[in-house]
């Protein structure tokens, strides 16, 4: 498989280089130079304060002066807490980042914490932190300040305020925009920091004992972790995976972010760049059976609770997406002053996808909500009147074209994978009413539910390629369909299941490496957009899955190996790969591609398979 390398540029590093800090409220990426690079406080989707990442000034870099001749990461055991060591000619150290998870109980303000060990040796350090708000637009006022025993740094513009305290902060800044200090740590010294966020109009946080929160938020992450039960083949991958995963969630009202970060490219230099700070139903759902498949059950309670809030109100206007607290208008503009990553552009914040009609995504609820209802989770009536409600909805409107899976922005289609879905959506209701004894018009849903399983089979259906194809009366592929005899619609050993692995093995195939669609060609006829975007990572898992129901699973497991391979240092994977180049591009981390990972384990290596019979009953 390719190798990951470095490649300059011109801020910020390779996106590979990344590891994720969460304290389940916002998020932090830290490079392998010991940068934080992008962070948004307080929220996964509040303006940055650290935009280097998309060629703004904003970071925190702790960093040796001399040349690093080796740099060592791990995440401590199952833990979110990072451990960088600097090999240099000069000694080791290790620096230690951590943010710790709120309280939901009381009020608490997202921080991050950092500790500077020396391992061996004595080696010269550069402390810079350069913060500005509002995705690198705001220059805030920046003044050292009383702060008890010791002093601080207090940074406020607008509605925010970070703190940094520590030691040996640099109190005169250099040039008025960067503090920045340079200083030796010899083996056996440590040194901490630790920057907090607080509203503008409210006094400083108190000051934390960095040492006892980095202890805490190891426990956190250790305690969570011993409620996953796998432990079968790349137990490491796994476990990274899901708790990756939990990173995303944000806590205080259950729903989860597709990513923490906005407009990293899908297409080096090009236009493909999205913010993925948002709830997807679809993600959301896909993320919540991944956790349940390994015994992370609790979360699907209060995800079920978030989508009731979200989606209260009239079915008709329910949306394919949301902020993160149930917020509909998720209106899409672009940040015209920051360079793009690598220079693509432009940089978007919101995204105006959250108006388009997606039918898939009303057989993933249904799904989801089903198989909770089936492993345990007690039906509330607000949660079966809510399904109702769609399912009226869905009645009316499935048979209008749409976006489809993937949200494109050319024509609407009748898009194959949505069509199976709506098949989904009735064919769940309707075992709702049979299995569950839940009220509902069951004989309608059985009649839609056929009728709707005869049009896919009729009209998607292309035996000319052999192939299902990505939509209605088109010849294209379309990894989607690989999806096919996951939700059970058709059995993974039926004939036109698998024609249509092998179409999509020689069309959209590379190695271990599947494109969600072609785009080769420059310009897409389907999505509207430009350039050629890399291999997405979640249909290369959704292949393994395709391999392992249809009956193939020595070389579904050997390509399950293989693609877990590609992680990075420590265990993360962006949305897609650039086989050519050897790199991760697209947002990261990317739920998409962990849970695709964590359900291949389970169909694999067992767990909880979402294709199962008593599952997704109705594969003929």
């Amino acid at each position: 498989m390719p190798r990951h390398h470095e490649r300059p540029l011109p801020s910020g590093s390779p996106i590979e280089d990344y590891a994720l800090l969460s304290d389940l409220r916002t998020a932090a990426l830290v490079g392998r130079d010991g940068s934080i690079d992008w962070l948004c406080l307080p929220r996964f989707d509040a303006p940055s304060c650290f935009a280097r990442i998309l060629g703004g000034e904003g970071h925190w870099r702790i960093h040796p002066t001399a040349e690093v001749h080796e740099v060592r990461r791990r995440y401590r055991d199952t833990s979110l807490v990072l451990e960088t060591e600097f090999h240099t000619q000069d000694g080791v150290v290790r620096l230690v980042d951590a943010m710790p998870p709120h309280d939901r109980e009381r009020e608490s303000e997202p921080s991050v914490v950092r500790v500077l060990e020396g391992v061996s040796g004595e080696v010269e350090i550069r402390f810079r932190w350069v913060v500005r708000f509002a995705y690198g637009d705001a220059v805030p006022w920046v003044r050292r300040c009383d702060d008890g025993p010791g002093q601080a740094i207090l940074a406020v513009a607008g509605p925010h305020t970070v703190v940094l305290r520590g030691d040996r902060l640099p109190y005169r800044a250099r040039d008025e925009r960067a503090h920045e200090a340079v200083f030796t740590i010899a083996a056996g010294q440590r040194l901490s920091w630790a920057m907090q966020w607080s509203p503008a109009h409210k006094p400083m946080p108190p000051a934390l004992d960095v040492e006892r929160t980095v202890s805490e938020t190891e426990r956190f992450w250790r305690d969570w972790s011993r409620r996953i039960t796998y432990d079968g083949p790349h137990a490491d991958a796994v476990h990274r995976s899901l708790t990756t995963l939990k990173a995303l969630v944000y806590d205080p009202s259950g729903g989860v972010v597709a990513a923490p970060t906005t407009s990293l490219p899908e297409s080096f230099g090009g236009e493909r760049n999205w913010d993925y700070r948002y709830c997807w139903l679809r993600d959301a759902t896909f993320t919540l059976l991944a956790l349940d498949n390994f015994g992370c059950t609790q979360e699907a309670e209060r995800w079920r609770d978030w989508l009731v809030r979200a989606t209260a109100g009239d079915p008709a206007s329910a949306q394919i997406m949301y902020g993160i607290e149930g917020e509909r208008h998720l209106v899409e503009w672009e940040v015209d002053w920051l360079p793009g990553y690598g220079g693509a552009r432009p940089v978007r914040v919101g995204n105006a996808a959250f108006r388009q009609l997606q039918l898939d995504v009303y057989g993933e609820v249904m799904d989801a909500l089903h198989l909770a209802r089936e492993r345990g989770l007690e039906e509330s009536p607000e949660s079966w009147a809510v399904q109702r409600g769609m399912m009226r909805h869905l009645e009316h409107v499935w048979q209008q074209p749409d976006r489809g899976l993937w949200e494109v922005r050319g024509p609407e289609r009748h898009f194959t994978h949505s069509r199976v879905m709506v098949w989904v959506a009735f064919d769940r209701a309707v075992r709702a009413v049979e299995q569950h004894g839940l009220p509902g018009p069951v004989e309608r849903w059985r009649e839609l539910r056929e009728t709707v399983r005869a049009e896919v089979l009729d009209r998607g259906w292309n035996d000319e390629i052999g192939a299902f194809t990505q939509y209605y009366g088109g010849t294209d592929l379309d990894a989607a369909t690989l999806l096919i005899p996951a939700v059970g619609f058709l059995p993974g050993d039926d004939e036109r299941v698998l024609g249509t692995l092998a179409a999509i093995d020689r069309e959209l195939r590379h190695g271990d490496l599947v494109d969600r669609y072609s785009t080769h060609s420059g310009r897409s006829h389907v999505d509207g957009l430009s350039g050629r975007e890399a291999s997405f990572l979640a249909c290369s898992f959704w292949f393994v899955d395709a391999l392992a129901l249809a009956g193939r699973w020595e070389e579904a497991a050997a390509m399950f190996g293989r693609l877990v391979g590609l992680a990075n240092d420590v265990g993360l994977f962006a949305e897609e790969y650039d086989a050519d180049q050897g790199r991760f591009c697209g947002n990261f981390p990317q739920a998409f591609s962990h849970l695709a990972l964590v359900n291949s384990a389970a169909v694999l290596f067992g767990g909880k398979k979402r294709h199962e019979r008593d599952r997704a009953n109705g594969g003929k």
